[in-house]
């Protein structure tokens, strides 16, 4: 059953659509004023829920990269079989997710937003596996909201599967195998408060990207979910910027 408020929601609009995906542990709801935003402008909004996600916990070990992978792609194919162009917009873990996922399909854009490169060094994640037998949950970091309000309600689970983390290991060094494939246009959005992903991990990916048209926006009063922060509508109107941009110049596809 999915946790109430966490559904995935769909916002009918023109014909080019936006794919909202949302981060690790997280649900659609991370993304949900992003979408009202988007959608309010006109555009075809659609919010999807990650496999193993927004359930309970012990749904999420189960999943494999690839499950997620795949929840991208039947939302892209959803909005691709009605719209003219389809961007791919993520958050965090969603940023990985939709840059892999525009190195391998035919996206108009990508907005990925608090991207990682990499997982913060630890000397655990080389053992992770054997770890998982004994130590089958990792509690999480300290939270870095700027946002009390949206944080009292935010949805996600309350600790991490190390299986899980295993999952997003490996979807990371996929992600960074497949940056220079990346040829849609590209804009990063990034918070220099965000402690949960360093700032650097945004200019990693900047400059492995293998798109020429590719930009990286900084916002300041944030924490590692922005579309939930106060500087959120900097980081929506900076992204509705770059979608008709990319329209207007006939670059995407």
């Amino acid at each position: 059953m999915i946790i109430p408020t966490a559904e995935p929601f769909l916002l009918p609009g023109n014909r080019t659509g936006c794919l909202l995906i949302h981060g690790f542990t997280g649900a659609p709801k991370e993304m949900r004023w992003m979408g009202e935003y988007l959608g309010n402008l006109g555009y075809t909004v659609l919010g999807l829920r990650l496999a193993g996600h927004a359930t309970q916990p012990e749904d999420l070990p189960r999943m494999q990269w690839r499950d997620w992978l795949c929840s991208v792609e039947d939302g892209y194919y959803l909005l691709k079989g009605c719209m003219d162009k389809v961007f791919v917009i993520g958050l965090s873990m969603g940023g990985i997710l939709s840059l892999l996922f525009a190195s391998q399909h035919p996206v108009s854009g990508v907005v990925a937003m608090s991207t990682p490169y990499a997982l913060p060094n630890d000397p655990r994640l080389p053992f992770l596996r054997m770890i998982s037998i004994v130590m089958p949950r990792m509690k999480k970091g300290p939270s870095d909201w700027h946002n009390p309000e949206a944080e009292s309600d935010h949805v996600e689970y309350p600790y991490i599967p190390t299986r899980a983390i295993i999952q997003l290991r490996d979807l990371l060094g996929e992600m960074r195998s497949a940056l220079p494939r990346v040829k849609a246009p590209v804009l990063l959005i990034h918070s220099r408060q965000d402690t949960g992903v360093a700032p650097h991990n945004a200019e990693q990916i900047l400059s492995a990207l293998g798109s020429t048209d590719k930009q990286l926006f900084w916002v300041e009063n944030s924490g590692h979910v922005i579309p939930r922060e106060p500087d959120r509508l900097l980081a929506f109107k900076a992204a509705d910027d770059f979608i008709r941009r990319v329209q207007s110049s006939g670059q995407g596809l």
